[in-house]
C-alpha cells in the first residue's frame, strides 16, 4: 500500500493500459480519479471487467473513486476533471497521462501525405490532453510542493516506421517526451517528479480488437522484438508503479521503453 493516501488521475482509464494503470495505482492504495472520453470503451472493445465499470472496479478494491467523461482536449475540461478530483477526493498527488493513440487511418499516416484532419486529431489527442492536464494539475502541486507526472510517449517517437507510417503519431509523441523532459526541469525544485514511459506493441483491447483490420501486431512484428513476445498492459503498469512510488524518487525528466527491445531492432 505504498500510495496510501494519495489520489491519481488516470487519463484514458476506462479500459486497456489506462484501466490496467487505474488498477495498478488502487491495489497500491490510491483513491483514483478515471477520465476518458468514453467511459463506456471496454465494451466497445470487447474488454471484460470484474465490474460493470472500472469505477466499480476501484471501489470494489476499497479505494474511493470518481469517474469523469470528457474530451481533454479542451482546456477547460482538464481543468474541470482536475477540480472535481481535488473537490471530491481531496488533492492530486499523480498524473497518468495515458489518453491518446494511433487513432486515425493507417493508410493515409505517411508523412508526405497525411491530410490535415488528421494530423490535428493526433496532435489533440497525443499531445494537447497531456499538455492541458498537466497545466491544469500543476499549481495544485506546487502548492503541496510534491506530485508525480507520467506522460505516455510511443516507441514510434524513437523509431521511424517503414516506409514512413505513423509520422504525425511518432511527431506528436516524441513532442510529449521532450515537454516532459522541460516539465521536470522546471518543477524539480517544487518536488514534482515528471517523466515517460514508451510502450511498444502492448496486446491492449483496442490492438487485440483492430490488429487484423489495420495490420499490426503480425507474426513480421513479433519477431522484430527480441524478447519475442508483445507486451501486455500488466508490464506497462509495472513501470509506472516504479515511476509513481518512492521507488524512483531519484528519477526525473526521463523516457523508459516498455517494448521487449524493439527499440533496438529497425522498423
Amino acid at each position: 500500500m505504498s500510495l496510501q493516501g494519495q489520489v491519481a488521475i488516470v487519463t484514458g482509464g476506462a479500459r486497456g493500459l489506462g484501466r490496467a494503470y487505474v488498477l495498478r495505482l488502487a491495489r497500491l492504495g490510491a483513491d483514483i480519479a478515471i477520465a476518458d472520453i468514453d467511459l463506456d470503451g471496454a465494451a466497445r472493445y470487447e474488454e471484460t471487467l470484474t465490474a460493470p465499470s472500472v469505477r466499480e472496479e476501484v471501489l470494489a478494491l476499497g479505494r474511493r473513486a470518481i469517474d469523469f467523461e470528457a474530451d481533454l482536449s479542451r482546456r477547460e475540461h482538464a481543468q474541470r476533471l482536475v477540480e472535481r478530483t481535488v473537490n471530491e477526493l481531496g488533492r492530486v498527488d499523480i498524473l497518468v497521462n495515458n489518453a491518446g493513440g494511433l487513432l486515425t487511418p493507417i493508410e493515409r499516416s505517411h508523412a508526405c501525405a497525411i491530410p490535415e484532419e488528421d494530423i490535428r486529431a493526433t496532435l489533440d489527442a497525443n499531445l494537447m490532453i497531456a499538455v492541458f492536464c498537466c497545466q491544469a494539475v500543476i499549481p495544485h502541486m506546487k502548492t503541496q510542493r510534491s506530485g508525480v507526472i507520467v506522460n505516455v510517449s510511443s516507441a514510434a517517437a524513437r523509431n521511424v516506421v517503414r516506409g514512413g507510417r505513423f509520422a504525425m503519431y511518432g511527431a506528436a509523441k516524441a513532442a510529449v517526451t521532450h515537454f516532459t523532459r522541460n516539465l521536470a526541469m522546471e518543477l524539480g525544485p517544487f518536488g514534482i517528479r515528471a517523466n515517460c514511459i514508451a510502450p511498444g506493441l502492448i496486446h491492449s483491447s483496442r490492438m487485440k480488437y483492430s490488429a487484423q483490420q489495420r495490420n499490426l501486431g503480425t507474426a513480421a512484428d513479433i519477431e522484430r522484438i527480441p524478447l519475442g513476445r508483445a507486451g501486455e498492459p500488466e508490464d506497462c503498469a509495472k513501470v509506472v508503479e516504479f515511476l509513481v512510488t518512492d521507488l524512483s524518487s531519484f528519477v526525473t525528466g526521463q523516457c523508459i521503453s516498455v517494448c521487449g527491445g524493439s527499440i533496438l531492432t529497425p522498423a
